[in-house]
């Protein structure tokens, strides 16, 4: 744990991308302040080295195998509540960072940032617990608060969503919730509506990432 800026400060690097996670653990290697305790593929095994290791950042990818990446977030705060938890994304998404944020991550950053903005957050994230750092296109920000009063799915449509996840037709959920299947496509209109999707599968992949449906 981190007590002072001459300690060591202990990473745990989780990436389902081989090259990309041992890219950033090399470039993590060459701060002398830093630690990297462990390398994980999947969110399972990233919540593992948490509790193994309690390190004081977790640096995740938000597009692994496993939980999704806001219950990775959650589980680490209960798990190790000393570790901040730092999200990296190919993009800036509103609705994951938003998420991400409020399930208690320390940071959202994108991966096309420089080296050394990237030591630079690490370091700050660190040393100010209690606060968020997002390093991220201010057009994102703006759209973060515009999205404070969106409204997440029902429990049904949540249910509707979960059998779609696994492969079932319209006709098949109806059948399967004892509903007609002008009400399964009732249903879904609205979960595109609330989740900004344009198609099933793209509703079931931001449910996921938002964590309101468990895909493992």
């Amino acid at each position: 744990m981190i007590d002072g800026a001459t300690e060591t400060v202990t990473i745990v690097v989780a990436d389902d991308h081989s090259l990309f996670r041992e890219g950033l653990k090399e470039l993590l290697a060459t701060v002398p302040e830093f630690s990297v305790v462990g390398t994980a593929g999947d969110g399972d095994q990233a919540l593992s080295l948490v509790r193994q290791y309690r390190p004081d950042i977790l640096l995740l990818d938000v597009q692994m195998p496993g939980p999704a990446a806001a219950v990775v977030v959650e589980r680490t705060c209960r798990l190790s509540p000393t570790t901040r938890a730092v999200a990296l994304a190919m993009h800036d998404d509103t609705a994951l960072m938003e998420e991400l944020l409020l399930r208690g991550a320390a940071a959202y950053l994108v991966k096309n940032m420089a080296r050394d903005e990237l030591v630079a957050a690490l370091i700050t994230v660190v040393h100010s617990s209690g606060n968020v750092l997002v390093s991220v296109p201010q057009g994102a920000i703006r759209a973060l608060g515009r999205r404070s009063d969106v409204e997440e799915p029902s429990p049904r449509e949540l249910d509707i969503l979960r059998l779609v996840a696994l492969g079932m037709s319209n006709r098949q959920i109806a059948t399967r919730l004892h509903l007609a299947e002008a009400t399964v496509k009732r249903h879904l209109t609205n979960v595109y509506a609330k989740l900004g999707a344009v198609s099933r599968v793209d509703a079931v992949r931001r449910a996921g990432t938002l964590g309101l449906i468990d895909l493992s």
